[in-house]
């Protein structure tokens, strides 16, 4: 797959979109918390903060 900066930089996006709405419903209904959700959460932001950065 062939990704050029502009798609890099969407990918974050999305990826940080993902993680923001996650949280919040994590937030809003706590009966969605289960055991991974801290550690899927967190490899989560850190890949969109990779893709986000990588875009320079």
């Amino acid at each position: 797959m062939n990704m050029d900066m502009n798609g890099t930089k969407d990918l974050g996006m999305l990826l940080l979109g993902i993680w923001l709405i996650v949280s919040g419903v994590v937030a809003i209904v706590p009966a969605v918390f289960f055991d991974g959700l801290r550690l899927i959460m967190a490899i989560l932001a850190i890949i969109a903060g990779t893709f986000i950065l990588m875009r320079r």
